[in-house]
C-alpha cells in the first residue's frame, strides 16, 4: 500500500472519529481505531522488511567479496604448493656425491696412518649407509 493511500485512510479515520463521536456509534469508532493501529503495524513491518532487505544485500555483498578473496587466495596458494612440489621434486632428484675411497688412497691423500685411513673409510661407509637410509641418493658409491 502506498504512503498516499495510507495517509488518505488515516485522514478518513480521523474525520470519522471527529464527526461520528456519538456514543451510540461506538462500534464504528472501535473499527476505525483498530484500522489505524493496523496501518501503524503495517508501516512498522514494511520498515522492518526494508531493513532486512538492506541487510541481506549487504551480507550478499560481503559474501561475494569473501568468495572473491577466497578464490584469489586459493589461486595464490595453489601456485605456492605447485612451486613447493616442484622444489621438492628437484631436491629429491639430486644425489649426494660421496666417493668411496680405498684405505691406501686415504693414506696417500692425507698422509696419516693406516688406522686413521681405516677409520675414515668406515665413517664414510656409515655416512653413505645412513644417507641412503634417509632416502637420499648417493652418487659414485
Amino acid at each position: 500500500m502506498s504512503n498516499i493511500d495510507k495517509q488518505a485512510l488515516r485522514e478518513e479515520f480521523r474525520f470519522m472519529q471527529v464527526h461520528y463521536s456519538d456514543p451510540a456509534d461506538r462500534a464504528r469508532q472501535v473499527i476505525y481505531i483498530a484500522a489505524e493501529a493496523l496501518l501503524d503495524d503495517l508501516e512498522i513491518k514494511e520498515e522492518q522488511r526494508a531493513n532486512w532487505f538492506q541487510m541481506a544485500q549487504k551480507l550478499g555483498e560481503d559474501l561475494d567479496a569473501a568468495e572473491k578473496r577466497n578464490a584469489e587466495q586459493r589461486e595464490y596458494y595453489e601456485g605456492v604448493i605447485a612451486d613447493g612440489s616442484k622444489r621438492i621434486a628437484e631436491l629429491e632428484a639430486r644425489a649426494v656425491n660421496l666417493p668411496k675411497r680405498s684405505v691406501d688412497e686415504v693414506m696417500h691423500l692425507s698422509g696419516f696412518s693406516r688406522d686413521y685411513a681405516e677409520g675414515w673409510c668406515a665413517g664414510n661407509d656409515n655416512a653413505i649407509h645412513e644417507i641412503r637410509a634417509a632416502g637420499i641418493k648417493v652418487k659414485g658409491a
